[in-house]
């Protein structure tokens, strides 16, 4: 009779084998050369219609106005639209006081020396918000793949430091290597009004921060 012992994978690893365990970084920051505006029309009346037909021949008014400036049909859509019922209260009744319209487009404009241009033009046929104000990079897919060979160099280097700081010897090759995931860091919304009111609106899309990170395990040994 013997007593039959349970198997381990790790049973027969080289006693003398460690393991460093990093984490890699990298970032790209690189210009947007995409925006996207979201802006619109928003219309308050007693009566649901009348608020509704106001809303539609202003958002009309706006996209032939866009169209006459080169942005294209496709590149403008409806983001949003809601109807809200408006109330008051007055001595802790709710009293009715008519509906509120809000129709809101999402613009896409593929030359940022237009952003300001778009906005104004739609203020100027009727557009009263102006919510978000956004920027991409179209390759960002390319530019990350950079980002992410620089997180890998930045893991191996930082795992040859700690073995060299520990006399060890390391085997080059990681035995595990994942990549983690990272929000893209673009730059915040310009603002948030409800009018805008200005002669030339001047937008500065500064840079976006492509990042990525991995972790990777590498082996050592005495």
């Amino acid at each position: 009779m013997y007593n039959q012992q349970p198997f381990y994978q790790g049973a027969h690893r080289n006693p003398f084998e460690g393991e460093i365990i990093v984490i890699g970084e990298g970032s790209v920051t690189i210009q947007p050369d995409k925006g996207r505006i979201r802006l619109g029309v928003e219309i308050e009346n007693k009566e649901l219609k009348k608020a509704q037909s106001d809303n539609a021949r202003a958002i009309s008014s706006i996209i032939n106005a866009l169209q006459q400036i080169g942005v294209l049909a496709e590149h403008i859509q409806t983001d949003q639209f809601t109807i809200y019922p408006m109330y008051d209260f007055v001595d802790g009744k709710q009293i009715f006081r008519g509906y509120r319209v809000e129709h809101l487009l999402l613009i896409t404009v593929n030359n940022l020396e237009n952003i300001g241009l778009v906005v104004d033009t739609a203020v100027e046929h009727g557009a009263n918000r102006v919510s978000n104000i956004s920027f991409q990079v179209s390759n960002s897919s390319e530019v990350y793949r950079v980002a992410l060979k620089k997180a890998i160099e930045d893991a191996v280097k930082k795992a040859y430091t700690i073995a060299k700081s520990l006399n060890l010897n390391i085997v080059p090759t990681p035995r595990k290597i994942t990549e983690e995931k990272v929000a893209l860091r673009e730059p915040s919304p310009l603002y948030e009004m409800q009018m805008v009111k200005a002669a030339s609106t001047e937008i500065e899309p500064g840079t976006t921060e492509i990042r990525a990170v991995v972790s990777a395990i590498f082996i050592t040994n005495e």
